[in-house]
């Protein structure tokens, strides 16, 4: 800090609304981050699953007595020894129904598998032994003698009479259902309508990638209790998991969290590994360690999307929705996870209708049981499926009408004055101005300026084309309340703990430049501690909550324990708290001289500390939305693609950090873009093997996917009303957009290049050589 500047410049250039540099960073860059594979006790023993081969089969036998005698294994556990030991199987979705009204179907997902294997690399078992070698190759020496069974890896085939059945409680393999809306109604708009717009929509299966596969550490502590060291988004759920599993009560196990190389949904919650692993350390009593290799992770870590939908939209004659319905199949894997089940049952159709004023839906969603690995949480978790659903509708309705496509959205937006606005899902928008946003969008990236540009690339024989995705998304997790610790020390440091949790999104900047707000500290004399279930219990990272829950939680506890400073400051200097002003770290009399430091008041308290605890609930979710904008060039000699402008305009309320909400929606719009053009978690649908398995073979974003700079606005005019700071989740908003926004504009490009009849029929990803055979008549 600058000896000529005031301390009441602090707050205003560390406080909420700057672009204050992230205190993560530094660690990070100097290489000295503590990543869970960075945390090595001395005897640390290490980890190695034998896997399924086989997409589906019987366990004959499984003979691990040649590894057990191998050098350096300590341990080596079956699925049959984890049933004798009373091993408990994972949770699997309890909360829907069948169209039967049966509870929902799944197969129970044991720890290691021992009668069946549903998926290529469903885990078997688990040897420990001194070395990461070691364990390797004793579990190379385990026989596991496999009855092989029919397999299904795709929704069509899984749901067709006469196929294999994962589970006895679902001969067609479907592990539930949900309908949403009036079917009669909805058909009597459909029947009645003056444009009837049908696609069929396909969001592949994609896997999150994350650069740190997942690891997990456990131990035995000096205390006795089960402490575990992982990379994970919610810390407090993985013990839960854990106790109930293997019978322990909450107060012997710990879960730890440090930094975390990236999340996007898929380190949410316990896996298999992670309760085999804390099984072996409490038997061994011994420090015990399973890093992932990337095709491990691959194979095993949840995968996300993998949806398809018939889509219909009814219009009247100018272009007035009347109705939606949607006809859709969801490949939740071999395990119908609660969270695989509701992220396509539930929180997709929260949004499906979008910024739109639609009337009636039709809605039908079936959860599916395939032999594949289970789907989970991925950026967006639903949402993203949704609105590309909705927003391709929306450019092939403006085609096949002849409406203009601005004009469409403009005729349909939800209109300020109708706010808060109840969707027919029944979800309360708090807030919005979508035509506001879509204004600004146009103007930034220049809409009415596109026909030049595109003669410009028809000069150089490409085919150009603009695409639009107006949208919101829904955050917050639906737990709405978060608790929180803050602590002022007498050595000048204000501690405070959070139960979100960092995953390299910068949230432990934006939660110091909340308690800079409150206590007009520098931010270096803030410390945020987050990832220890000791220290308090929470819901975590996930959907888009940890600013909009967590940051709220922190800010009024920060503002609560300010508060209670000013009694006992009152107390110290024998004054009416009232008459106390504080400034900067200091309580002064008003009026006077007479002032106590913030940090020696802490001093003279019992403990020697002000401590308080608070919990805060929001009192809804929040509805960030945007307008994104993309031109694309396409070589129809080739197939190549390149997105050569990507303009945005966000609302997402009121913003702390401009640098990390502008990185989250751009990186966002990276990824987004990924499963637009590249990626796709494949399986053989004859032999059930993935054959994505590697970065050699799984297509991941890279820098020159992007020919342009992003131009990204936030727009703050609009805050959220459901929460004390005003901030709405943003961490997905730009996954969400980007997709639709550039498929959009490769059907365009198509469109206007003489192929027309190939807009409605575009199937992610659009790869070069997919495009390349479409031009071509070919099938792709």
């Amino acid at each position: 800090m600058s000896a000529d500047l005031p301390d009441t410049d602090i707050a205003t250039r560390f406080g909420s609304g700057r672009a204050v540099p992230r205190i993560e960073d530094e660690g990070l860059l100097k290489g000295v981050g503590r990543y869970a594979d960075d945390v090595q006790p001395a005897g640390e023993l290490r980890v190695a699953f034998v896997r399924s081969p086989h997409p589906h089969a019987r366990i004959v036998s499984v003979d691990a007595a040649t590894a057990r005698g191998m050098p350096g294994v300590a341990f080596v556990v079956t699925g049959a020894d984890l049933v004798q030991a009373g091993v408990k199987t994972l949770p699997v979705d309890v909360m829907f129904r069948r169209a039967d009204g049966a509870r929902s179907a799944s197969p129970q997902r044991p720890v290691l598998a021992h009668d069946r294997v549903r998926f290529v690399g469903e885990p078997v078992a688990i040897v420990v032994a001194e070395t990461a070698q070691q364990a390797r190759d004793a579990a190379e020496a385990v026989w596991v003698e496999y009855e092989d069974l029919p397999n299904v890896t795709d929704v069509e085939t899984a749901t067709r009479g006469q196929v294999v059945a994962l589970t006895g409680q679902a001969p067609d393999n479907v592990a539930a259902e949900a309908r949403y809306g009036d079917a009669a109604q909805a058909e009597s708009a459909f029947r009645s309508a003056a444009h009837v717009v049908r696609l069929e929509v396909r969001n592949q299966r994609v896997a999150a990638l994350s650069i740190e596969p997942r690891t997990v550490l456990a131990w035995t502590a000096e205390d006795g209790r089960l402490t575990l060291r992982m990379s994970s988004q919610m810390p407090s759920g993985v013990r839960t998991t854990l106790c109930d599993v293997l019978g322990l009560p909450r107060e012997q196990v710990r879960v730890t969290v440090g930094d975390v190389g990236g999340g996007f949904g898929m380190k949410t919650g316990a896996y298999p590994e992670d309760v085999a692993v804390a099984y072996c350390a409490h038997k061994l009593r011994r420090p015990v360690k399973w890093a992932a290799d990337r095709s491990e992770d691959f194979l095993s870590s949840h995968h996300g999307r993998d949806l398809r939908t018939h889509a219909e939209l009814a219009l009247a004659a100018d272009g007035r929705i009347q109705a939606l319905r949607l006809r859709s199949q969801a490949n939740v894997g071999a395990y119908a996870t609660g969270t695989g089940v509701a992220i396509q049952l539930l929180i997709g159709p929260w949004v499906q209708t979008s910024v739109y004023d639609i009337p009636l839906v039709d809605f039908q969603f079936q959860a599916v049981l395939t032999n594949t690995a289970p789907t989970g949480a991925y950026r967006g978790a639903g949402r993203p499926e949704a609105i590309f659903t909705m927003e391709r509708l929306m450019d092939e309705a403006a085609r096949q009408s002849g409406i203009d496509r601005i004009q469409l959205r403009r005729r349909n937006f939800i209109r300020p004055e109708q706010m808060p606005y109840k969707n027919p899902m029944g979800q309360t928008y708090d807030v919005g101005r979508f035509e506001h946003v879509m204004d600004q969008a146009l103007a930034q990236a220049d809409w009415n300026g596109f026909e030049a540009r595109r003669a410009q690339s028809q000069a150089r024989g490409r085919l150009r084309g603009l695409g639009i995705a107006t949208f919101l998304e829904w955050t917050g997790g639906n737990v709405l309340e978060e608790r929180v610790t803050v602590d002022v020390l007498p050595d000048g440091v204000i501690e405070v703990f959070s139960a979100v949790n960092q995953m390299g999104q910068g949230i432990a900047t934006t939660l110091a430049q909340l308690v800079v707000d409150v206590f007009q500290v520098p931010i270096g004399q803030v410390r945020v501690v987050l990832g220890d279930t000791d220290r308090g219990d929470g819901f975590g990272s996930a959907g888009s909550r940890s600013l909009f829950t967590g940051g709220s939680a922190l800010r009024q506890g920060a503002e609560r324990t300010l508060d209670e400073a000013r009694k006992l400051a009152a107390q110290d200097l024998e004054a009416s708290a009232a008459d106390l002003v504080y400034e900067a770290g200091k309580f002064k009399v008003r009026g006077t001289d007479v002032a106590v430091d913030l940090f020696t008041l802490a001093g003279k308290q019992p403990g020697q500390r002000i401590h308080l605890e608070s919990s805060t609930a929001v009192a809804g979710p929040s509805w960030p939305n945007g307008c994104h904008i993309s031109e694309v060039e396409l070589d129809p000699q080739t197939g190549a693609l390149q997105v050569v402008a990507y303009s945005s305009v966000n609302d997402v309320g009121r913003v702390v950090n401009p640098t990390i909400v502008r990185g989250q929606l751009d990186g966002g719009a990276v990824q987004g873009m990924g499963q637009a053009l590249l990626e796709q978690m494949v399986y053989d649908p004859a032999s059930g093997q993935p054959i994505t398995g590697s970065l050699m073979d799984y297509a991941a974003p890279r820098a020159d996917l992007v020919a342009c700079d992003f131009v990204t606005r936030m727009d703050e005019s609009t805050p959220c009303k459901n929460n004390p700071l005003g901030v709405k989740g943003v961490g997905e908003l730009g996954t969400i957009g980007a997709t639709p926004c550039v498929v959009n504009a490769v059907a365009d490009a198509l469109a206007r290049g003489g192929h027309a009849a190939l807009a409605p029929t575009l199937q992610m990803p659009l790869t070069p050589a997919r495009l390349w055979q479409a031009m071509r008549g070919e099938k792709h």
